[in-house]
């Protein structure tokens, strides 16, 4: 994958990639020098997938804490 910055790989995209390697890995067909540059880009992949997981698990946590500060009251059209 060198057409995009892995920088710029979103989870999706990240994640389809590392299944890719994995299924090529899983061959058996693949010389030891090619699977261990898999391997390697598949590490790259995982800590992106990783990476991209934590900060959706921080934006939700932060949304859960901002609607935490919100209260609702229930319409009581007596009350106006």
């Amino acid at each position: 994958m060198k057409s995009k910055s892995t920088a710029r790989l979103s989870f999706e995209e990240a994640l389809a990639r590392l299944e890719k390697l994995v299924a090529e890995m899983e061959t058996g067909e693949v010389p030891l020098a090619e699977l261990i540059e898999r391997y390697e880009e598949g590490n790259r992949m995982l800590a992106i997938c990783s990476e991209r997981l934590r900060a959706a698990e921080e934006k939700i946590e932060l949304i859960r804490k901002e609607r935490e500060g919100v209260s609702f009251e229930e319409f009581d059209p007596d009350k106006l």
